[in-house]
């Protein structure tokens, strides 16, 4: 899929939100990408989750074990993914501040591709890619649906994205006077 087609996929589910909204990052941007509004579409789900399958395996070399989602925001696109690549799909989620691995057991050396939704800073991925090498998983790559940096986010292992679709975002002491002068709200699933 092009940039512009994931990016239709979103539009069409009323997706692409604009206003003043607060990361999960901390971040402040004027364009919030609510996933959730195209994952309530399975067709749509599957549409960008097959072509991220694909994109995963034309890009990771050699067997994969997992799909790991880090929760809550990776759980369905991991799902999904998994469903069309072939592998179980496994998810990390948060114990003490902390990703664990609370639910599943894997061997050490299992090889996996972690499966995110949107990455903007790339922190969610680097606390899996911590958690999963601490039980001694081999992580091959990482994979998102949308990459926000367009690149720039360092998750410390490959990044396959989708589609990198650049979108601004500030730290809370240097918004433009413009996005400053609208009342913030956070939709993001961080604190959950």
């Amino acid at each position: 899929m092009t940039v512009e087609e994931v990016l239709e996929v979103f539009r069409s589910a009323g997706a692409i939100l604009h206003g003043h909204f607060i990361l999960t990052s901390g971040l402040r941007s004027p364009i919030f990408l609510q996933k959730a509004r195209v994952f309530m579409h399975p067709d749509k789900t599957e549409t960008l989750c097959r072509a991220l399958a694909a994109k995963i395996r034309a890009s990771v070399a050699g067997p994969v074990d997992f799909l790991v989602g880090p929760a809550i925001g990776g759980l369905i696109p991991a799902y999904e993914t998994a469903r069309h690549f072939g592998a179980p799909a496994i998810w990390v989620e948060r114990e003490g501040g902390e990703f664990r691995l609370r639910r599943f057991d894997i061997a050490p050396g299992a090889r996996v591709v972690i499966v995110e939704d949107i990455v903007t800073t790339g922190l969610s991925i680097r606390e899996t890619v911590d958690c999963m090498r601490k039980i001694g998983a081999d992580v091959a790559a990482a994979a998102c649906i949308i990459d926000r940096s367009a690149g720039k986010a360092d998750v410390g292992v490959p990044l396959i994205a989708l589609a990198e679709y650049a979108v601004p975002a500030y730290a809370a002491d240097a918004l433009p006077p413009e996005l400053a002068a609208i009342a913030p709200v956070k939709p993001g699933s961080r604190n959950i």
